[in-house]
């Protein structure tokens, strides 16, 4: 790449992706991640005081009020959605573009792509073990899967069969861009920035700062609309928790502590291979790397959403991690896009969770399908939050446990939703500061500390 575009990169003040990062730091030091905690907590009680059990307020009225109180919720999980494709596209063209040359993307891509597919089956492949040693759900009562209406699942995803694989593989292509970004197909739109970022490489500084101009003022505009957002955050947790808590009831939400423990011990093992990874293969201690990665991890946490806090990922793997700036910005959004190890994980143990339930054997063989159709849903799936509860319904049909069960999951979702985020958010900034070692340059210049 030409050393002048380089320098006009370097240039461009004011970075949006960093002045978004020093907000969003502010707003972990102001103990967002507490509020939330807070929020929740009140929102359980809420829920349960208006759920049918405590018998405080008639059905109807419990359900409206419980509709209202989610409102703040709704809006927040409209905004982050909204922003979603922009930020994305935006984010993976800058980080391609300060590429030093077109083999840094080739080896680049080909390496983190596979990474984030091995690490993805890996990750599933623990939660189906977990779920199979522990069988948090052998001891489920029965009558807890009556309670939940099959109403709250989501609609599932549908697998593709053997024939529609090639067009399947075809479409990948978006023929119609700006239809891909309308029809929210992540994958796509991921594909078509990847090029478009290429091409900029191959241009000359003249011809391609116009567009790079364009793609920082919508950098800025997405970062304004997540302002907004995360103010909503300990409301919007508050208002979805009073809500579930008030249709499904608390004695219900209890029943299912166990699967949740499950859930959350499998994403710790996860976390404990992160740092073993980071340590053997690019050398940062895991005492360092929590330190460099607390207020990051906290906020994802808080957020439930990798596509929000990826200003904050991206700053922190450059300045407290070491990781170019180049690395930094093209696998950070690539990952918050395909790196999906913690919903992967979450997959598995829920598959073996409702097969436990329903009595439904899952052979190797499906073990293995289930695996895989982790690995092939989770790519080009949206960085949203709850968009693993839909995806889950598509893995469950491919082993013959009925999709509508995802029904029983949805009232103890949030808090394995804003779990499962942190460890794909740490999985993000790993994979950047192994691919920095990786195919890095001995004389390129760290951004920070590397631990």
């Amino acid at each position: 790449m030409p050393t002048s575009l380089l320098r006009y990169l370097d240039a461009l003040e004011p970075r949006p992706i960093k002045n978004l990062a020093e907000y969003l730091s502010g707003l972990t030091a102001g103990r967002l991640w507490l509020k939330v905690l807070i929020g929740m907590a009140l929102g359980l009680l809420t829920g349960a005081a208006l759920g049918p059990s405590a018998g405080l307020v008639a059905p109807d009225t419990g359900s409206l009020i419980g509709n209202w109180l989610a409102l703040p919720g709704m809006l927040f999980l409209a905004a982050v959605q909204m922003i979603v494709i922009p930020l994305v596209f935006a984010s993976i063209i800058l980080g391609l573009a300060s590429s030093e040359n077109v083999e840094q993307l080739r080896r680049l891509g080909l390496i983190v792509v596979l990474y984030f597919v091995v690490t993805t089956a890996f990750a599933a492949a623990i939660g189906l073990w977990i779920g199979a040693v522990l069988e948090p759900g052998s001891g489920l009562a029965e009558n807890l899967i009556e309670q939940v209406s099959v109403a709250d699942a989501p609609a599932p995803m549908t697998p593709p069969n053997l024939e529609e694989i090639p067009e399947t593989i075809v479409r990948l292509l978006p023929g119609n861009p700006l239809g891909s970004m309308v029809e929210g197909e992540m994958l796509q739109v991921v594909i078509f920035a990847i090029i478009v970022g290429i091409a900029l490489v191959a241009l000359t500084p003249a011809q391609s700062k116009p567009l790079l101009d364009l793609l920082m003022s919508l950098q800025h505009v997405c970062m304004t609309i997540v302002r907004w957002a995360m103010r909503l955050a300990p409301l919007a947790v508050f208002g979805l928790m009073a809500r579930l808590t008030s249709q499904l009831g608390l004695n219900a939400l209890l029943g299912m502590a166990y699967y949740v423990a499950t859930v959350l011990m499998g994403l710790g093992v996860l976390l404990l291979l992160y740092l073993g990874l980071v340590w053997s293969l690019a050398g940062q201690t895991p005492g360092s790397f929590l330190r460099a990665t607390r207020e990051l991890l906290l906020l994802a946490f808080s957020t439930s959403s990798s596509a929000a806090v990826m200003p904050l990922s991206i700053k922190t793997a450059e300045e407290k991690l070491g990781v170019r700036t180049s690395v930094a910005q093209f696998v950070i959004p690539l990952g918050a896009t395909i790196n999906m190890n913690g919903t992967a994980l979450y997959q598995g143990v829920a598959a073996m969770f409702l097969a436990q339930v329903y009595g439904i054997d899952i052979s190797l063989g499906g073990m293995a399908l289930i695996v895989a159709m982790a690995v092939g849903a989770s790519i080009g799936s949206p960085a949203t939050p709850g968009v693993g509860i839909v995806i889950l319904g598509m893995v469950l049909t491919s082993v013959g446990i009925p999709a509508e069960s995802v029904a029983l999951l949805i009232g103890v979702d949030r808090i394995l939703d804003m779990s499962r985020t942190a460890i794909n958010v740490a999985g993000d900034v790993v994979a950047s500061k192994i691919m920095d070692r990786w195919i890095g340059d001995s004389s390129a210049p760290a951004h920070g500390p590397v631990g």
